[in-house]
């Protein structure tokens, strides 16, 4: 199983949360931007239904594969 973390850092004059590279939207607050990122990581862990996708990978060959509604990242929230 994955395993997706939320970092809680400055960011843009505020705070954010961010997952490897990729920032959220700044917030004014760390409790607003931790709030944030415990919202964002519960819904990571909500199921669905399995889902036939289609994607094209990096030398242009296309995939086709089911994913599972129910595979399900784990998750957590630090700082920093």
């Amino acid at each position: 199983m994955s395993r997706v973390t939320y970092h809680i850092v400055e960011h843009d004059g505020g705070w954010a949360y961010k997952v490897d590279d990729v920032f959220s939207e700044t917030f004014p607050t760390h409790d607003l931007a931790r709030k944030a990122a415990d919202t964002a990581a519960r819904e990571q862990n909500v199921g669905g239904r399995d889902e036939a996708i289609l994607y094209e990978d990096a030398s242009g060959r296309w995939h086709e594969e089911t994913a599972k509604g129910g595979d399900r990242p784990e998750t957590e929230v630090k700082e920093g």
